[in-house]
């Protein structure tokens, strides 16, 4: 029997349009009901749509393969908005209240609308995450029904550029499907991905695709940063290519010995085995080997970038969790680990989501995204016929009218009656403008230039040459030129105090040795009793003015002095008794 109550989704990814349908059961679990997919990397990249009419003909294939599945029709589907024009970006509304306001849901409701009008130019805003509230000097994520005089809203607001949603809609409307709601995919894969302890502790979400990998930072339940980096999957299978290597062959050499991560042990002789693939081609491993990780440590080095400049890289209790195509590569975790010292890295092939049903899903994490915008849905999407309060067979409208008149001569049709059809426009490549975070990016490497912190300058500035905005080219160029030349004079400046400490700790050195020389001589003469020689000697260590010296100079003289005052209260005793002796001797003559 045909199912009559489902929820479709819909995600286009730069390797594939996939549409599954499903039903949510109360205890959160989803039957998969089915399942299709066509190829999508003639007509999307990096998640933006740039070929309408291409777009247009998978779309309506894979609808129409989940309708023929499901044995009924399809009216709407749910569609996850990516690509490489999606990033979060914060904004913050106040408002100064009277003296112990109370704080209302309307007021928050005034705050969240002033947000979404925040102008963006060629942008607009598909979701809002309210961080925490400023009331008074506490920090809040519920403050409706507390008291201040004051309040302040921080915002995380997830944009893309117009013309994402106005393409989608254009493909849709020529298929003719309903567009039943938008959903943001990073969001989606982490509601189907994260566990609620994960998201609560603090966790980065790395969602490896073919063209592009996905950065989502949760702490304490919220999603603090989002953006979208132009490298995937397919930029390996390209570098691979590079070896003159067709990109089929270039991708199954990926897949089949590609690894993200190799420990050599030192002192290792490492062993160069040859690759091949059906006696095509091949390629040695140490090359495979420098080419894959060269590639993935950028990848992740720009992860990390984004991590830190979240300002909770310091807060991911609960580490990173990976997913995504690439997320299959042998030894990720550990070349995520290497580069961001992070120990907790999870690999989330599948979801936390139950799923039931005889359709099989792919389970290498190329899924999640597509689960979770299924999971996002709330709208019965099958197609059901008023007039008979019943659905409608899937293939009722396509059979031809038997009574409809054809043409004349379709031959002779005018210009006004091809203009009357209905179209499908073909776009160019769409390139993501990515001016404003660009000009941020050489702002911001302009004030560490200032403070000089030119390492930290030059790796902005490579994350800003990777949006190539051609405005900005040569204003980065002109800073790189500026930073490198800095950081040399820099390190040359550092390299001559070191040299000059150098010396001067030889030089100090060498005072020491020649003070300790002629203390030993004072020493000398002291035990000797020539003690005018040894002060001479000491007047000379005075002068290197060496403290541990000076410390031993004033111990000689103190011993100087006590030496002499014993001996001269040596001398008194010999006299005195030499006298009391005489007295004696002449006191017994008088007797």
């Amino acid at each position: 029997m045909a199912a009559t109550d489902f929820i479709v989704a819909i995600e286009l990814g730069s390797t594939d349009i996939s549409g599954i349908a499903g039903k949510k059961n109360a205890d959160g679990s989803v039957n998969i009901l089915a399942y299709s997919s066509e190829k999508s990397d003639d007509c999307i990249k990096k998640g933006v749509i740039y070929n309408l009419d291409k777009t247009t003909q998978k779309l309506t294939s894979v609808i129409k393969d989940l309708e023929n599945k499901l044995q009924a029709g399809i009216k709407k589907v749910y569609i996850g908005i990516g690509g490489l024009s999606l990033r979060s970006i914060k904004n913050t509304e106040s408002r100064q209240l009277g003296d112990d306001t109370r704080i209302s849901q309307a007021i928050i409701d005034s705050m969240m609308e002033a947000n979404m009008e925040t102008p963006l130019l060629d942008y607009e805003i598909l979701a809002v995450e309210p961080q925490e509230y400023k009331v008074g000097n506490n920090l809040l994520t519920e403050p409706v029904g507390t008291t201040a005089s004051n309040i302040e809203g921080n915002y995380l607001n997830i944009i893309a550029r117009l013309s994402v949603k106005q393409n989608i809609r254009q493909c849709l409307s020529h298929t003719g499907y309903e567009i039943a709601g938008f959903t943001i995919s990073p969001m989606a894969t982490a509601d189907t991905v994260l566990t609620t302890n994960e998201k609560r502790s603090g966790c980065a979400l790395i969602d490896f695709g073919a063209d592009t990998t996905t950065v989502a930072i949760y702490k304490n339940n919220i999603l603090r940063h989002a953006c979208v980096i132009p490298l995937g999957g397919n930029n390996i299978t390209k570098d691979i290519c590079s070896k003159q290597i067709e990109e089929d062959d270039a991708e199954l050499i990926k897949i089949r010995y590609a690894s993200a991560y190799t420990e050599h042990k030192e002192g290792e002789e490492v062993q160069d085995s040859e690759y091949t693939i059906d006696g095509k081609c091949s390629i040695m491993s140490r090359t495979l080997e420098d080419i894959v990780e060269a590639r993935v440590n950028e990848i992740i080095t720009n992860v990390f970038n984004q991590i830190k400049l979240s300002n909770y890289s310091d807060s991911l209790m609960a580490g990173i969790v990976v997913t995504g195509g690439v997320s299959n590569m042998p030894n990720i975790d550990k070349a995520i680990t290497n580069i961001t010292k992070f120990e907790k890295v999870r690999i989330a092939h599948t979801g936390e989501t139950n799923l039931f049903g005889n359709v099989s899903l792919p389970k290498d994490g190329k899924s999640n995204t597509l689960i979770g915008i299924l999971l996002s849905g709330e709208e019965n999407c099958c197609r059901i016929d008023p007039r008979k309060g019943h659905q409608l067979d899937f293939n009722e409208d396509e059979k031809p009218k038997e009574n409809e008149e054809k043409p004349k001569n379709e031959e002779n049709q005018t210009n006004e009656d091809l203009n009357n059809e209905i179209q499908v426009e073909i776009v160019e490549p769409e390139k993501p403008d990515y001016t404003k975070e660009c000009h941020q990016l050489v702002i911001t490497a302009s004030q560490l230039i200032l403070s000089r912190s030119y390492t930290e300058a030059l790796e902005i500035l490579a994350k800003a040459k990777l949006l190539n905005v051609e405005s900005k080219a040569r204003e980065i160029d002109s800073l790189e030129k500026e930073a490198k030349r800095l950081l040399e004079e820099a390190e040359r400046v550092k390299a001559i105090k070191e040299a000059q400490l150098q010396a001067e700790k030889q030089r100090e050195k060498q005072k020491k040795e020649e003070c300790d020389k002629i203390l030993e001589e004072a020493i000398e003469l002291i035990d000797k009793e020539h003690y005018k020689s040894a002060k001479e000697k000491l007047e000379a260590a005075k002068k290197y003015n060496i403290p541990d010296c000076n410390m031993v100079i004033e111990d000689l003289e103190e011993k100087i002095i006590k030496t002499q005052k014993n001996k001269k209260r040596s001398i008194f005793d010999r006299i005195k008794q030499g006298m009391s002796k005489a007295s004696e001797e002449l006191f017994d003559g008088i007797k």
